[in-house]
């Protein structure tokens, strides 16, 4: 066995041909063989002149458990067998299956210990906290920071990202600890970071650790919300639910979700809310048993840009208008970027230019016959591609064009770009004109008067939105920010091409297809509230104003508007486990007078949350995990009394996903090891931020987010090396 990981360089490679001449002199007969198996995060084969006569898998782990395993498939009965592993002896999971195999087998394992002794690494080993504490509860944070050399090392303890203390841990024979008391005073999910700050160091890998706390008190609502004094805040806290308001929805984390029953958001636009985070909704809901609910307002649905995004499929409405529904025509431009970075590619034969292309016939196919549209592509000057036209029949010609664009050299004029879509604009008759720019984040020349120009625009009533294939961090950035800010439009960034089609969508539904009606309207019940509440209700005769959609096949709606549309006002549905609703009017701030006067304000927010959060997990059953490098273990305890039938008629199933955001949740199988007891192990990457629920029925158990540590393979932990000389 050859241990291949980053912590043993090359010096595997260095000692193999004499370690090979040594070991093919001493076989005891020509009828022995010898296997070479490279091993790391993967287990190869040695086969000379294959390609796997070098490895070239990940070196990111230590698998010495998964290598040893993979030998004893290849062993037979009828003929002795032995393993020679040289290796750190770091192993970056436990051991303890491998142990368990070679010794009834009866196959003896020895071991070469093969390093590079280092007098000037640092790391931290472990950051002990409560998995979960209450509110206003002291707990107590142990660092423990191992070293070559006796020393002082820096310590920053940050929460969150902000720094709680700075200070110096004093390494005595190898070891220091230091120990940090902290207590908050609000529900929610927090990240806790120990680095240390050596002044000289051989693996800077190996000097931070994350883990996760969880603060609990009553149900927890998690309010996103732009107002001030949201009186959504006020009702749910009146029937004692903790609510936690986040009045900055860039701020929001996907670890927000953990201990969350429900999340509102209230007329909060698409845009400012993470990707991440929106992508993230899917599992808390349909996986978790989570609620979601969506309230009404300019900023909010179509008109907040939701068309399309991680959240549109989670609501019971959908938010794209039909064309005999919209009031007014619209002229909108489309700036590419053609540039040289363009022609990088995307993965799946496409490169960024035909998403970018993709993303524009896109906005081209959600605009109505009677819209206009103009597109310029952009590198160091600007080529029209479409003249201003109205929409009629052309369709498809426009789109023919639009997919032809190419990426030429050279970086994207911006101001040349948006001067050229805006003279076409001023051709116009139309009451809506809007620009969308698409630029690169980290290569968007020439700002010009872009300033003047953009306040020539908007005293004639045209707006700028960008869409930057970058990150809010790149040199840009605050360049596109601040068109989109002077634009009065928004501004997003992605780093992954394939979302470029979705935000062109969006954008162009924020404009083009989504209403907000801001005459009074009335309102008619149609008796479906039964299903929330089986207590009567007197419901508002009127609401100020409402977000225009349409109930989809699944939900159910509570009430409708009395005009023309019969539009849902309020509809909810089951997505999963979990549940959704739609409030389409306004709950506070402007256009919410009346509702706000309503007598049942405060019952109907309160009883369509309890509804959103579900039932109420029965006692007698808990959930424990504990990470070891990287192999997760979770065991679910339970009361056989209790829990025994329940489980005969719907067996607990876990769900997983990894990663922060998207992705596709999986489920893994458990073993029934005592009674009340089952558990599972499961081998994780390196980095990997993993989510779950524990689902039996109509329950869940949510848990997570547990990171995996990004420097397993450095963390040297001593009690890997005193199992391997156990296991040998």
């Amino acid at each position: 066995l050859l241990d291949r990981s980053e912590s043993t360089e090359d010096l595997v490679d260095k000692g193999l041909p004499e370690w090979k001449k040594l070991l093919e002199r001493s076989k005891p007969s020509r009828h022995d063989r010898i296997r070479f198996i490279d091993y790391a995060s993967e287990v190869v084969e040695q086969k000379p002149g294959t390609e796997t006569a070098v490895y070239t898998g990940s070196r990111k782990l230590t698998r010495t458990n998964l290598a040893i395993q993979n030998i004893l498939a290849l062993t037979r009965e009828n003929r002795p067998a032995r393993i020679l592993a040289f290796t750190d002896g770091y192993s970056t999971e436990p051991l303890a299956e491998a142990a368990s195999k070679l010794s009834r087998q009866g196959i003896p394992m020895d071991y070469r210990l093969v390093r590079e002794e280092t007098s000037d690494d640092f790391r931290v080993a472990r950051l002990h906290l409560p998995v979960r504490t209450q509110v206003s509860e002291p707990f107590v944070l142990d660092v423990t920071v191992r070293g070559f050399t006796d020393t002082e090392v820096p310590l920053v303890i940050k929460r969150n990202g902000q720094t709680l203390s700075e200070t110096k841990v004093k390494i005595i024979n190898g070891t220091g600890r230091a120990e940090f008391t902290d207590r908050i005073t609000r529900t929610g999910s927090y990240e806790y970071s120990a680095e240390i700050q050596p002044e000289k160091d051989a693996h800077p890998g190996n000097n931070r650790i994350e883990r996760w706390l969880e603060v609990v008190g009553g149900p927890r609502v998690l309010l996103v919300t732009k107002y001030t004094n949201d009186p959504l805040a006020a009702a749910l806290r009146d029937q004692d639910y903790d609510v936690q308001v986040v009045s900055e929805p860039g701020s929001l984390r996907v670890g927000q979700l953990a201990g969350a029953r429900t999340v509102v958001f209230n007329n909060v636009p698409a845009f400012e809310v993470p990707s991440t985070f929106q992508d993230a909704l899917n599992f808390y809901v349909r996986e978790q048993g989570g609620g979601f609910m969506m309230v009404g307002g300019k900023q909010s649905f179509g008109s907040g840009g939701y068309f399309q995004s991680a959240i549109d499929n989670l609501l019971p409405v959908s938010m794209e208008l039909k064309n005999e529904h919209r009031k007014l025509s619209v002229a909108m431009a489309v700036v590419m970027d053609r540039s040289g970075s363009m022609a990088a590619t995307a993965g799946g034969g496409k490169t960024k230019m035909d998403l970018a292309n993709t993303g524009a016939a896109r906005a081209v196919e959600l605009l109505g016959i009677m819209d206009q549209v103009c597109v310029f592509a952009v590198d160091s000057e600007p080529y029209r591609i479409v003249p201003l036209i109205e929409i009629k029949d052309k369709k498809n010609a426009i789109i023919g064009k639009i997919r032809r664009i190419r990426s030429q050299g050279g970086g994207i004029f911006v101001y040349t770009g948006l001067k050229a879509a805006w003279q076409e604009l001023k051709k116009s008759n139309s009451g809506t004109k809007h620009i969308i720019l698409f630029s690169d984040a980290a290569d968007s020349e020439e700002p010009g008067k872009y300033k003047e120009l953009i306040a020539e625009m908007n005293k004639a009533g045209c707006t700028v939105s960008v869409i930057g294939l970058g990150t809010p961090k790149d040199s840009d950035a605050a360049f596109l920010k601040d068109i989109a800010k002077r634009g009065k439009g928004r501004c997003f960034f992605t780093t992954k091409p394939a979302e470029i089609p979705r935000l062109f969508a969006q954008e162009t539904v924020t404009i083009a297809r989504s209403a907000f009606v801001t005459d009074p309207v009335g309102a008619k019940a149609t008796g479906k509230w039964s299903e929330i509440s089986t207590n009567p209700f007197a419901w508002s005769s009127e609401v100020d104003g409402y977000n225009l959609s349409y109930a989809r096949e699944d939900a159910t709606t509570s009430l409708v508007t009395t005009d023309e549309h019969l539009a849902p006002l309020v509809a909810h549905a089951r997505r999963g486990i979990g549940r959704t609703a739609a409030v389409s009017f306004p709950l506070g701030g402007k256009y919410s007078e009346k509702i706000r006067a309503w007598p049942q304000y405060g019952d109907f927010i309160q009883t369509l949350t309890q509804w959103l959060m579900g039932d109420q997990l029965p006692p007698g059953i808990g959930l424990r995990h504990r990470l070891e490098g990287t192999r997760l273990t979770i065991d679910l305890l339970y009361d056989t009394d209790e829990w025994a039938q329940k489980f005969a008629i719907h067996p607990p199933r876990i769900r997983l996903l990894d990663g922060d955001s998207s992705g596709t949740p999986y489920e893994v199988a458990w073993k029934r090891i005592a009674p009340g007891r089952f558990s599972l192990t499961r081998d994780l990457e390196e980095g990997t931020l993993i989510r779950g629920a524990i689902q039996t029925g109509e329950y869940a158990i949510p848990f997570g987010p547990i990171i995996v540590g990004s420097s397993t393979e450095w963390s040297f932990d001593p009690d890997r090396l005193a199992e391997l000389r156990a296991v040998s």
